[in-house]
């Protein structure tokens, strides 16, 4: 298609939606910006002009999952539980992002967007392991956030990799293993 009678509208977002469709289905090595580029019915190069190649493209991903994470924990401020169900949520609901979000080889993890939507996210979970009514919690706040995270962050690896029985329902389930290990 020539540049003269082109036009597809937000080209940096429709390969960012597809790539990230693509790491869900198949994992990050079998995406290729050639392959996205096809995709969107574009030439080979146009992709080079919103991201410079592989890991710049990695890099946006990763920057708009913790974009998208920070805003879902946003809309549930409340208790620790609250912000907990949105992180599993999230984690579900965007596998192809929250792969890239933790896989630093793939990122170019000094980019001043990812390294600013990833603190905003994590302002956010702070948040919310702020409610905690623990006293242990209270005395030690950056480890009570590390558990937290760890919590989260592990049942939805482990429910995204099929690693536990994933007939029940997800967000009942961690629901359940937060309460167990952060309410009174």
């Amino acid at each position: 298609m020539s540049r003269d009678t082109y036009h597809h509208g937000d080209l940096r977002a429709v390969i960012l939606a597809r790539a990230a469709e693509l790491v869900a289905e198949r994992g990050a090595d079998g995406v290729s910006l050639r392959e996205l580029a096809r995709a969107a019915g574009v030439s080979h190069a146009a992709p080079a002009h919103h991201f410079l190649d592989r890991r710049g493209l990695f890099t946006a991903l990763a920057a708009q999952g913790w974009r998208m994470l920070a805003a879902a924990l946003s809309d549930v401020r409340g208790e620790f539980s609250d912000a907990a169900l949105a992180y599993v949520r999230f984690a579900l609901d965007h596998p192809g992002h929250y792969s890239v979000m933790f896989d630093r080889a793939l990122v170019n993890p000094d980019d001043p967007e990812l390294v600013a939507a990833r603190g905003a996210a994590g302002d956010e979970l702070s948040r919310g392991v702020g409610t905690l009514v623990d006293p242990r919690a209270e005395d030690d706040p950056e480890s009570a956030a590390l558990a937290a995270w760890s919590l989260v962050h592990g049942f939805a690896m482990l429910w995204l990799n099929g690693a536990i029985d994933t007939r029940s329902d997800p967000i009942a389930t961690a629901q359940r293993v937060a309460r167990m290990l952060f309410s009174r």
